[in-house]
């Protein structure tokens, strides 16, 4: 893993609590180091902040994005959501806002990687009683199949190849319609409903199929194989 950030008391804290959890850390304390850094270890795991000397988090994620599909963590203390939905956009995979709690950003480090095993190929995504096969593209809720409209399958299909991960309602809009300029009009909303009404026991409360408020959808899913 490698963690880029400026502070080196917060660098130091989290190579001891990462370690204790089997990550193997490398520290860079700006941006140009990290880029660097990244091209020459390969982590499978990139955690940087925003504000760092020379270039800052956007700027190195974007150089990132040029060459690796590694999952990369935003931490920052940048609350909002147009930093957020800037470092998302860029290609960062998830954004978790200074001070956070230990606890949290391990989760979303174990989200993260089940979301680089689905990318590398893993065809079946799981969450609750639903299952859901990307190569036959069949969903099957409690071993019964489940009828999705091709819409409710493409964005289905979208979050749980990132499992784990914040996708932007821009990166939903731009997939499935074709561009980033379509207004969004109500029909992730509507969308989503639907497919929470179809997979969620509870779809007023769903576990799964979640909205980050301003900025996009999550997929939280159990396994994948």
């Amino acid at each position: 893993m490698l963690i880029a950030d400026d502070d080196p008391q917060l660098v130091r804290a989290l190579r001891i609590t990462l370690a204790a959890h089997g990550y193997d850390v490398v520290a860079a304390p700006d941006g140009p180091a990290a880029i660097a850094l990244a091209a020459k270890e390969h982590p499978d795991v990139v955690m940087l902040d925003l504000g760092m000397p020379r270039l800052d988090g956007v700027q190195v994620i974007q150089a990132l994005r040029g060459w690796t599909t590694a999952p990369i963590i935003v931490v920052s203390g940048r609350t909002g959501s147009a930093d957020k939905v800037e470092a998302l956009d860029a290609g960062a995979d998830d954004y978790v806002t200074k001070p956070f709690q230990i606890d949290e950003l391990l989760a979303r480090l174990r989200a993260l990687s089940r979301r680089a095993v689905a990318a590398s190929g893993a065809p079946v995504v799981s969450f609750g009683d639903v299952v859901v096969d990307l190569s036959t593209k069949t969903v099957t809720r409690a071993g019964e199949r489940v009828r999705l409209t091709p819409t409710e399958w493409r964005i289905l299909e979208f979050l749980a190849r990132n499992p784990g991960s914040l996708v932007t309602r821009q990166a939903l809009l731009k997939d499935i319609w074709g561009t980033e300029q379509v207004a969004d009009t109500g029909y992730l909303r509507l969308y989503l409903s639907q497919l929470r009404k179809k997979l969620e026991r509870d779809p007023a409360h769903p576990a799964y199929l979640l909205t980050e408020q301003g900025m996009g959808y999550r997929l939280l899913a159990d396994a994948t194989a």
